[in-house]
């Protein structure tokens, strides 16, 4: 199974920091086409104008959270197929159930390391 590193992958999150943590880690697994979005109507339109062959984003934003994001993705004939990874803080079974349910391809809980972002993406990214 291989992967195409070159692609380009959209990171979304309002914290800066952890924009700078998931790229960070990102490289460590030779990610290195990363744009960023601080929120769910930035990222929307990257996508819409784009072409990105993943998405992680954080669950808590405002004023779109990371859920809504995933809705809107989904809804969108052009994006609906993207994969897109939700990152969270706190793995609340009702969180999980409504990720699911609004076609989330996988999530992970904070704090996590390259290692569980490598293998997050494998197994989104290896299904396809």
């Amino acid at each position: 199974m291989s992967i195409d590193k070159s692609m380009n992958v959209l990171i979304v999150d309002d914290y800066k920091t952890m924009l700078r943590i998931i790229r960070n880690l990102l490289k460590q697994i030779e990610f290195n086409n990363v744009e960023e979005a601080t929120d769910g109507a930035e990222a929307l339109a990257k996508l819409r104008s784009g072409s990105f062959g993943l998405v992680i984003s954080d669950w808590n934003m405002a004023p779109m959270t990371g859920l809504q994001l995933l809705q809107e993705v989904r809804a969108d004939a052009k994006l609906k197929t993207t994969p897109f990874i939700m990152i969270t803080a706190e793995s609340k079974t009702e969180n999980v159930v409504a990720a699911k349910q609004a076609g989330v391809s996988n999530y992970i809980v904070k704090p996590f390391n390259a290692e569980t972002l490598r293998e997050k993406i494998e197994k989104v990214l290896g299904n396809a």
